[in-house]
């Protein structure tokens, strides 16, 4: 097939190679639609798809769980059907934070523009996807020496009153990072720093890549947002949907114009899934592209004239898996590390000898990593739970503060300031490390009549943690002994329904909570991924007050083991923990519930409605001084730990422990 669009130029030939592929995968694209139609089917692809799509939305939280139960409660098919039709489900009602999440996506942005003598030509658009990393289309930045001319502008859009708003402009630094790929059409270059000095990404944040999959499946809404055309940035959603995946590219309906080269394209989570870098026009049986209007197109109609009726994207996956295989110098390694743990371009750490940590394991260091994201210039340490990846790390950091703060206000008490926080963030390691161990958790059928067993890790030894940690927890919730043997269900998910009933949250949470505790316990690897992740931001020396919420806790009590001697704890705080399990204390690194050496003072704080925490009080348990105070969380709120920090109690005892 031949065109005769714009001759020799760049974007012509990607156009070209798009349209060859759309027309190569006619009879599979055609057959995928009529299935859907057929069935009423929303989503389709297959069963690793799907299963990886259902297990990354699970995890998240991004897949409300009475969407599960009420598809299994009105009689639905199990494997793969289960899972095409709980993915519909959840892009059938969008969170209300839907729109605060496109927002922020919305800001990482620009329009690309060639600076010609004061005058600003549009070339496309590009996305941060790191603090200083702009992605865009090879074909709208081929090489170093055309970046220098070039402008990005961020904020180039409409104000709330429909005003034009003044963008922010910053300049590339192709010296400092320029990475580009003619096949996949994409170009990676640093941007350099305003005239503030600040980074454009602690400006206006970045993406977050996402190289493991799971990320979209046929049938499944795509967001693009861009500036097509050159014109100020406009958003498409909600009618534009994955038509087809290819090994490295997919293929989208939407509206997208070609000015919208190197527009990220988004899910409904807002991650990035492809790089947009293609319209795909109608051609006629001669292989000429058609005009809307039938006749056949000349380059003098214009692109608008073209009858679009695809769009292709690149794969962020195979982008990211292109990366892996470069071996840059340390800076750009340095730049790619900033990416985050989840594009799996993380550079590991050297770790200082000096620290004397034992063999096999790393050491202590300093600050690590992106210093407005993780780090802190104070002494207070929050170390974070299960469930945190794909988040933003310095979100997290701020939720935390603002529960201890609404609780430092209610005791009359200074407030924290976000920025003085440090956040060891592992969520993203912790979850490519479980990925490879689980079972994908819908596949089990009857999802809502075995929870207990639908997300049970597949590994054995990891899996009869598992068990052994909700049958204790059961126990210690004083379920009757008959009442395991009595019923239709397993005992397992008897058990689980108890602690669900007695605590007033839902089984899904909770079996996912001891599922990754268990995961950590068991697995000597995952174990070493996560105290690896905390250990590079942390503080070398002083005191730090150690604030830990649920698996943090479990992290923290093996952290303890390994700090080095410079790092003093006056104040470890545990909230929500299941270290009153002996499934769980007896597994640590210590080798039992002995109290750690170096903490001055420990506090542990609990709730009895909280089924993580149903082992506590602690002090029967372990040895030492401790002290423990029991809350009442809100039912619905009962293992959050800003709920925790709320009450003025414990939010007074962590202030004043602060230098």
């Amino acid at each position: 097939m031949s065109t005769i669009h714009h001759p020799g130029t760049a974007k012509a030939r990607q156009t070209d190679a798009a349209t060859r592929r759309y027309a190569e995968t006619t009879g599979p694209r055609e057959a995928n639609l009529s299935r859907r139609r057929a069935e009423g089917l929303a989503v389709l692809d297959g069963e690793h798809q799907l299963a990886a799509r259902a297990q990354r939305l699970l995890r998240r939280g991004d897949l409300p769980v009475a969407a599960v139960a009420r598809v299994v409660a009105e009689g639905g098919p199990s494997g793969p059907r289960l899972l095409e039709q709980i993915i519909g489900e959840s892009s059938e009602l969008q969170a209300v934070n839907f729109l605060a999440r496109g927002t922020r996506a919305a800001a990482t942005v620009a329009r690309i523009s060639l600076n010609d003598g004061g005058r600003l030509l549009p070339r496309g658009t590009g996305f941060l996807v790191g603090p200083a990393l702009l992605m865009t289309n090879n074909h709208v930045l081929a090489n170093q020496e055309s970046a220098r001319d070039l402008v990005v502008e961020f904020g180039a859009e409409v104000n709330l009153d429909n005003e034009p708003a003044v963008p922010a402009r910053f300049r590339l630094e192709p010296e400092a990072c320029f990475i580009t790929d003619l096949h996949l059409d994409f170009t990676l270059v640093a941007v350099r720093p305003g005239p503030d000095g600040r980074r454009a990404g602690e400006v206006f944040g970045w993406n977050r890549l996402v190289a493991q999959q799971g990320k979209v499946v046929i049938g499944e809404p795509v967001n693009i947002v861009g500036h097509p055309s050159g014109r100020l940035k406009e958003i498409s959603i909600r009618h534009n949907e994955l038509s087809m995946q290819l090994d490295d590219f997919l293929h989208y309906t939407n509206d997208t114009e070609p000015g919208n080269s190197g527009s990220p394209v988004f899910n409904d989570q807002w991650e990035v899934v492809a790089l947009h870098h293609s319209g795909i026009p109608r051609v006629d049986e001669q292989g000429r592209w058609v005009r809307k209007d039938g006749h056949p197109w000349s380059p003098g109609d214009g692109d608008d004239a073209v009858d679009w009726v695809a769009n292709e994207g690149v794969r962020v996956s195979v982008i990211l898996a292109r990366l892996a295989r470069l071996r840059p110098s340390a800076p750009v390694q340095a730049l790619l590390a900033e990416m985050g743990p989840a594009a799996g371009l993380t550079v590991s750490p050297a770790w200082a000898e000096a620290l004397g940590a034992p063999a096999g394991t790393s050491k202590v260091t300093g600050l690590a990593g992106r210093p407005s994201a993780f780090g802190g210039t104070g002494r207070l340490v929050f170390v974070h739970g299960r469930s945190q990846e794909g988040r933003d790390p310095e979100a997290i950091r701020r939720e935390w503060t603002a529960g201890l703060n609404k609780g430092l206000t209610l005791a009359g008490s200074p407030l924290v300031d976000p920025g003085d926080v440090w956040l060891p963030f592992y969520g993203d390691r912790f979850l490519d490390a479980v990925t490879g161990l689980e079972a994908a958790p819908v596949l089990a059928g009857a999802v809502s009549d075995n929870v207990a067993a639908a997300l049970a890790p597949s590994s054995p030894t990891t899996r009869l943690l598992y068990e052994q940690m909700i049958a204790e927890a059961a126990a210690k919730a004083r379920m009757p002994a008959d009442s395991v043997s009595e019923g239709l269900t397993t005992p397992l998910q008897r058990m689980l329904s108890w602690l669900a009933a007695t605590t007033n949250l839902d089984r899904f949470l909770i079996a996912k909570i001891f599922r990754d505790v268990a995961a950590y316990l068991d697995d000597p690897d995952i174990r070493r991924t996560v105290l690896d992740a905390v250990c590079e931001t942390l503080p070398a020396s002083g005191p730090v007050v150690l604030v830990t919420h649920s698996l943090g806790t479990v992290v923290a009590m093996d952290l303890l083991t390994r700090l080095p001697p410079t790092l003093e704890v006056p104040l470890l705080v545990t909230a929500g923990s299941p270290l009153g399990l002996d499934t769980v204390y007896t597994r640590l690194l210590s080798g039992g519930p002995h109290r750690p050496a170096q903490v001055t003072r420990w506090l542990n704080v609990w709730s009895p409605a909280d089924p993580v925490a149903i082992g506590c009080p602690l002090r029967d348990d372990w040895d030492g001084p401790l002290e423990e105070t029991a809350v009442d969380n809100r039912l619905e709120r009962a293992h959050l730990i800003e709920e925790y920090l709320a009450h003025p109690a414990i939010a007074r005892a962590i202030r004043e422990t602060l230098p």
